[in-house]
């Protein structure tokens, strides 16, 4: 006899198709340990009537959350949770802002087997565009189209993760006479490369929507008085470190004002896919003029090397010599991964149950850091605490010594003199249960005094 599956149905709520509620309260069930490995998945029939939808919304589910990996088919059987992998450790580290861990074991080994399959030694063997094939570049354009972008393949570049697209479009855009503005918190890897390269870099003024206008205008029109040529550097979407998301007049605003000062803008637009559904990139508002970086490491997994960088046409020799002289070729494996990721669904797929863990993880934190803390946060795994610099700057070492690694604030300082600090929280990495001990430390400390929260929303 067949024993009963422990599964309560329902779908999760949203407005996605039934299946796609589906897969996610499966998969969100399946990630919190609801439902164990081993542990049966109800009959499609019954399942159906319980829920009043189809069998075969339940059968597409069912496969999709096979292809993930976080199920598994027996023959005659049914259908049985196969779980996520789990780790452990003492310390806890919320310093690297890593997506919560949406993939298996078993997507990854069926994803590598069929790459075996398909990838012949001559094939593997032999070197390719730099930019990557042109189907691998197509699919990417479809992918960042629900941003508003219409991205010609042919100007799509894969690169070696965001962080390289990045490199390069500093290095053709940025000369000895550029002066390089962003927020006045801004992502460390952008302000890294900055000062590598000599770049004179400017940090503007930001509210709870992320780069304010007015300082922008205000910075191209003395860089213009001053003869330096200005590249605005921009994440518009899930700000790191503050999460702010620019609603669309904002981006209007931003890119009616770079058109007007004849400005380039380098749009990191990382974390677009996690980004309320009709956001628009600034990239679709003024594409003659703006580079868009994007890639595949914050919405999937950072296992998968994948970047692009969309350039206008008069960038796109420049982009093509700069991308080949620092890597030679694009990766062919991972592109064959991505290929099957995004063909199947199954980026989409992971991607949602990556918000919506990411959701639960930001509702975690709310619940359990001390009432009153300034906490802003968007659709993103990441939170951020705004608060004095001497208390930004106590609150790393102090949690250090409890066994709970914070990235120093000082390096999401692109203005040395930014009148606001903070601590970001990344709450992608631990495991569920050890983000709940984290974040019950982390309350300790905030309510040990010296490092405080303070009321303010954003800095």
């Amino acid at each position: 006899m067949l024993l009963a599956s422990p599964w309560r149905p329902r779908l999760a709520e949203g407005r996605g198709s039934a299946s796609e509620r589906l897969v996610e309260a499966l998969a969100r069930d399946i990630a919190d340990g609801s439902l164990p490995s081993g542990a049966r998945l109800p009959a499609h029939r019954p399942l159906a009537w319980q829920l009043d939808i189809g069998i075969g919304t339940v059968t597409k589910a069912y496969a999709q959350l096979e292809r993930r990996g976080l199920v598994r088919s027996v023959r005659g059987r049914g259908m049985f949770v196969a779980g996520l992998p789990r780790a452990a450790g003492r310390t806890i580290d919320l310093s690297v802002n890593v997506p919560p861990q949406q993939l298996s074991d078993r997507l990854l080994a069926a994803s590598l087997s069929d790459l075996a399959r398909r990838l012949d030694a001559d094939s593997f063997g032999a070197y390719a565009a730099p930019a990557g094939r042109l189907d691998h570049r197509a699919l990417l354009a479809r992918w960042l189209a629900p941003t508003g972008i219409a991205a010609a393949p042919e100007r799509l570049l894969i690169c070696h993760g965001a962080q390289h697209a990045l490199a390069i479009a500093f290095a053709i855009t940025c000369g000895p006479d550029t002066e390089l503005l962003t927020e006045a918190l801004s992502y460390p890897g952008a302000i890294a490369l900055a000062r590598r390269r000599g770049l004179r870099l400017t940090g503007l003024a930001i509210d709870e929507q992320g780069l304010v206008p007015q300082a922008l205008d205000k910075a191209l029109h003395e860089a213009k008085t001053a003869g330096r040529r200005a590249v605005l550097y921009i994440t518009p979407t899930l700000h790191n470190p503050t999460t702010a998301t620019m609603g669309e007049a904002r981006r209007q605003d931003i890119a009616r004002l770079c058109r007007a000062h004849d400005a380039v803008i380098i749009e990191d637009d990382i974390h677009a896919a996690l980004a309320e559904p009709g956001t628009i990139a600034i990239a679709a508002l003024a594409p003659e003029r703006t580079l868009h970086v994007s890639g595949l490491s914050k919405v999937l997994s950072p296992g998968l090397r994948i970047g692009s960088l969309l350039v206008p046409e008069p960038w796109l020799t420049p982009a093509l010599a700069e991308l080949a002289a620092t890597c030679t070729m694009a990766s062919l494996l991972s592109c064959l991964i991505m290929e099957r990721w995004l063909s199947e669904d199954t980026a989409a797929s992971v991607t949602r149950s990556i918000r919506d863990e990411a959701s639960r993880r930001v509702a975690l934190a709310r619940e359990l850091l001390p009432p009153g803390t300034a906490l802003s946060s968007g659709n993103g795994f990441h939170v951020w605490l705004p608060m004095a610099p001497e208390r930004a700057t106590a609150l790393p070492a102090r949690a250090a010594a409890s066994g709970i690694l914070l990235p120093a604030p000082e390096i999401f300082l692109a203005d040395a003199q930014a009148p606001s600090w903070g601590v970001r929280l990344s709450l992608g990495g631990p495991k569920l249960e050890r983000l709940q001990d984290a974040l019950a430390g982390l309350r300790t400390l905030l309510l040990d005094g010296g490092s405080g929260p303070q009321s303010r929303a954003m800095p």
